[in-house]
């Protein structure tokens, strides 16, 4: 079963949507906004991704289309992020979109920032740099108690499932396990500060018991802390899955999604 390697992609991508300038790490940003998620967010979305997910909702910016958007030292998106909060009285702010954790030193500098002013930080990843890199979890573990939650994004409930969904190789799957691992090990509350979410549009209920049994030998309170996630049929995304072929078993229209996932 061939695939790509995410880490070797993982480095490709940052060299396209990155870049130092007088000592700091800028990325490239697709746009910033305020969302319902969470019960009101501030978002900044990064472009590129280390995944090709064949229902990607921001599949035009993270799978192709690098020249795309502004590039922003952290401290300028930050500032944005904050600006936003202010003005619309968010009290949260995260990075969607692509893969934050690529330009990693960018995301840890933003993270401190919107910290420092008070507002909770929400970080959305795939986990497959973290997972890779214990030095990732152990930096963002020390943010443990000033206002972080770090949602590991599982794409599929197996690998064989993460390769039908993706295309990358089975066994990075496991990847996305092992930053659960590395966080909850480096002293992030499992539950609260660190949880899964996992894509369940494609899978069974043989394939729910199995995620939770893996993810309740990581940490008991993992298993009972699973956010659901579900293909959401945005035009665009319809279009990608005509593209990949993928046909999820579970899927709702934007404008009937179900309250207690929003």
């Amino acid at each position: 079963m061939p695939g790509y390697d995410p880490l070797r992609l993982s480095e490709i991508v940052e060299r396209m949507v990155t870049r130092r300038e007088a000592g700091r790490l800028l990325r490239r940003y697709y746009r910033f906004r305020r969302d319902r998620w969470y019960g009101g967010i501030v978002t900044g979305d990064v472009v590129g991704c280390n995944l090709r997910c064949g229902f990607c909702w921001a599949w035009r910016f993270t799978w192709t289309g690098y020249d795309r958007g502004v590039m922003f030292s952290a401290e300028e998106a930050a500032s944005r992020l904050l600006r936003l909060a202010r003005r619309t009285g968010a009290r949260q702010a995260r990075l969607s979109g692509g893969e934050p954790t690529i330009g990693f030193e960018h995301l840890v500098k933003v993270i401190e920032t919107v910290t420092d002013k008070g507002l909770h930080f929400v970080l959305e990843t795939n986990g497959i740099l973290i997972g890779a890199r214990e030095d990732y979890a152990r930096r963002l573990a020390e943010f443990h108690g000033v206002g972080i939650e770090v949602r590991v994004s599982i794409k599929g409930t197996s690998p064989e499932e993460f390769w039908q969904l993706t295309r990358a190789k089975p066994e990075a799957w496991y990847l996305q396990l092992r930053a659960l691992e590395n966080l909850v090990r480096y002293g992030l509350e499992p539950g609260e500060e660190v949880y899964p979410a996992v894509m369940l549009s494609f899978t069974d209920e043989k394939g729910v018991k199995r995620i939770k049994k893996l993810l309740a030998s990581i940490h008991p309170r993992l298993a009972g802390s699973i956010d659901p996630e579900y293909v959401f049929l945005y035009p665009h995304v319809e279009e990608l899955l005509r593209r990949t072929g993928l046909k999820p078993r579970i899927a709702y229209k934007p404008g009937e999604i179900p309250r207690e996932l929003i």
